[in-house]
């Protein structure tokens, strides 16, 4: 087909079409030209009606195609005609209209907006208006439908980004939805199965087996001691340290870890406390008393368990007699203090091997899924002998060596992939002497108080509520004197990180010793005849301090279906209110409402072995004897609050500190020998009276 130079423009048409009808319509032509004639009038008229049609060569086409055969008109309008011809004045008036149809073009472009004079710059034609003039008109055209088909190209490849964008952003947000989903009840369900495990003879429901190890220090990991310990973290997932609860003493920290609440909230606040409600003392060591389900006022573990119909053991676990709820566990052991260790592993494998979902012709599975064992050796032998002592150490090994036995029936039994083993301790330990006693006689008007909780913090309750005030205050005025031994809070200044205040069995008042002090009362003990006579303090060992303390730290160490972690895997330091959500999640149970934010699965920080591990701070355990300066200032000390009652011997006292000191640089020119001869008769009064100690009663008296 012709180009479009080839063809005239609408205008063309407008102001030739007279002079195109007029000498055709005068000819005598035969039928054919006829024909050919009407055609071309068709063909003005329709050009006449719609100008824009001839604009475009491919209207064009359809035109020519309506109006007959194509080359039939090209002949009217072809320059090659002779009834057709174009001089020199239709040459000027084609060029005149070109430019026109140019300017239109570019008026048009400008119109359009500055997004197709940026796609002309990012193509590199510039938007030079004279450029699109100074050019053909066809070229223009061609130009202008090559830049338009690349912005339709360009177009597509936008839609088709952008398309792949938003596909990308989708699926961006399923997977978060899915991150949230696994991070839901739900996913943890999934993560523990009820799906059983077969250890190829048997098949076993969730199991998970708690031991406590009480009064086990987490440095005591360090000594050498505990090869099956320290192997079971290589093997395992533990913290560095596990922190406990305060007060760091028994009772409440081990219902804390079966309740996943701050003693506060579960209102066992001390191994010993006064209910004001009641009207009643608790004291831990009369079960006739403290195993009463009065006093327990929260759902713990073998409760949820046992509601969501999963069996529980309970062997010796403090608290486990007290008919919490009405709702016993399965299989419950009382306490027995005498118990050996090889009896408590024995009686975990019993339990393993009770008939369970294997045996379908049983109502009811016999074997339990969750198995809690309190052992109390080290905690007892660090009262005794100190938690630096040779005994003390023998008992460690001992109670690794149970745990060997343990983990060497489990593997007997293709148990070690099957069932969990959770491994904590309640507190730490730390020593005391009798250089280190605070005597609460001398600080306050005991008269004055009613109860006293507590132990070795002290908490004070007044006879009357006036007498509050008055016992502040006396204690206030020798806050300063004692300020490296104790501190001394109200229940509703107690530091925020105890979370030891929102409950009525907390004392209104308390003293509470710093690691390594312990406070006294006569006719108990009585601080100055103890050191004069050298009398040395017992318990040797004593808990109960700031449970943020390195001395105070627990453990807590895990391996099993439920802790599918790389072997050695170390986690963030966190608090025992955590533990019972763990457990529960290993169970495969949903947990009461806690104080706890750990779920399963537990994320890892590192490995154990890694450069980059934290190094823990370190705190050195107190000597077990003062030097001989520090004996007689603190005898000092004593006497200067001793005088609490009267102004005048407060007065007298006072003086008496800058004398002592002299006295005891004198002893200190004491020959070594006579040092050793002293030190050996401290060893054996030392002797003797542990002896006498065992012969009295079979324990310490502060579990």
């Amino acid at each position: 087909m012709s180009s479009r130079r080839d063809l005239l423009s609408p205008r063309d048409y407008d102001e030739d079409a007279e002079s195109l009808r007029s000498p055709l319509s005068d000819q005598d032509s035969d039928s054919e030209d006829d024909e050919f004639l009407a055609r071309s009038r068709t063909t003005l008229e329709l050009a006449e009606h719609d100008r824009t049609v001839l604009d475009d060569e491919e209207e064009l086409e359809k035109l020519l195609t309506r109006s007959g055969p194509t080359h039939d008109i090209r002949r009217i309008f072809s320059p090659n005609r002779s009834n057709v011809r174009i001089g020199k004045k239709e040459e000027a008036r084609r060029q005149r209209r070109r430019k026109e149809r140019a300017a239109r073009k570019a008026r048009r472009e400008k119109r359009h907006g500055d997004d197709e004079e940026m796609y002309e710059m990012e193509e590199g034609h510039p938007g030079d208006e004279s450029s699109l003039l100074s050019s053909s008109s066809s070229d223009s055209d061609e130009r202008i439908k090559e830049q338009y088909a690349d912005i339709q190209d360009r177009q597509k490849v936008s839609w088709r980004k952008l398309t792949l964008v938003s596909s990308a952003i989708f699926v961006l947000f399923l997977i978060l939805l899915l991150g949230a989903y696994k991070a839901s009840a739900g996913f943890r369900s999934s993560h523990n199965p009820k799906t059983p495990l077969s250890n190829g003879t048997a098949l076993f429901a969730p199991t998970t087996i708690l031991i406590s190890l009480d009064g086990f220090r987490a440095d005591f990991l360090d000594r050498g001691l505990t090869p099956t310990l320290n192997g079971f973290i290589a093997e395992g997932v533990s913290p560095q340290y596990m922190r406990p609860s305060f007060p760091s003493v028994t009772f409440p920290n081990h219902f804390t870890l079966v309740t996943g609440l701050y003693p506060e909230s579960h209102g066992i606040v001390g191994n010993t406390f006064w209910d004001p409600e009641l009207q009643e003392q608790f004291y831990y060591t009369h079960p006739n008393v403290s195993m009463q389900a009065k006093w327990w006022n929260a759902e713990p573990l073998w409760m949820t368990a046992e509601n969501q119909e999963v069996r529980s053991a309970i062997h010796m676990w403090p608290g486990s007699e007290a008919h919490i709820g009405g709702v016993e566990p399965t299989y419950l052991d009382q306490y027995n203090g005498s118990e050996v260790l090889a009896r408590k592993t024995q009686r975990i494998l019993e339990l393993l091997d009770l008939p369970g979902l294997e045996q379908e012709s049983l109502p009811v599975p016999q074997r339990p899924q969750f198995i809690a064992a309190y052992v109390p050796n080290v905690d007892a032998d660090g009262h005794k002998y100190g938690p630096n002592s040779t005994e003390i150490r023998s008992t460690i090994s001992k109670v690794d060596d149970m745990l060997a036995d343990l983990f060497t029936g489990l593997g007997e039994r293709n148990l070690t992939e099957v069932v969990n083993i959770v491994v904590v301790s309640d507190h730490g330990m730390a020593s005391t002497s009798t250089e280190r006693l605070v005597q609460l006689d001398d600080l306050i008007d005991l008269n004055l108080t009613s109860h006293i909780d507590g132990w070795p913090l002290r908490g004070i309750r007044p006879k009357r509520p006036e007498d509050l005030k008055t016992l502040q205050d006396q204690l206030e005025r020798v806050k300063s004197q004692y300020s490296d031994a104790i501190e001394i809070y109200t229940r509703e200044g107690m530091p925020e990180r105890y979370h030891f205040k929102n409950n009525d069995r907390i004392a209104p008042l308390w003293v509470i010793p710093k690691t390594g002090w312990a406070i006294v009362e006569r006719p108990e003990f009585d601080a100055q005849v103890a050191l004069q006579n050298g009398d040395v303090y017992h318990p040797k060992g004593i808990h109960g301090y700031d449970h943020e303390h390195p001395l105070m730290r627990a453990i807590f160490i895990a391996r099993g279906p439920a802790f599918p972690h790389p072997p050695n895997s170390r986690l963030d330091v966190f608090q025992n209110i955590n533990v019972y959500n763990i457990l529960c999640d290993s169970l495969g149970i949903k947990p009461h409402p806690n104080n706890g934010t750990l779920r399963l699965p537990l994320q890892p920080s590192g490995l154990h072995s890694d450069e980059d591990a934290p190094v823990l701070d370190t705190s050195s355990d107190p000597p077990a004897t003062q030097e001989p300066t520090q004996t007689v200032a603190h005898t000092s000390t004593v006497m200067i609050s001793s005088s609490i009652s009267t102004t005048s011997d407060t007065e007298s006292a006072s003086a008496s500190p800058s004398a002592k000191p002299e006295e005891a640089a004198d002893d200190e020119t004491d020959t070594d020998w006579w040092d050793s001869i002293l030190d050996k008769v401290e060893d054996v009064k030392d002797w003797a009276t542990d002896l006498l100690d065992d012969i009295k009663e079979e324990f310490s008296p502060a579990r």
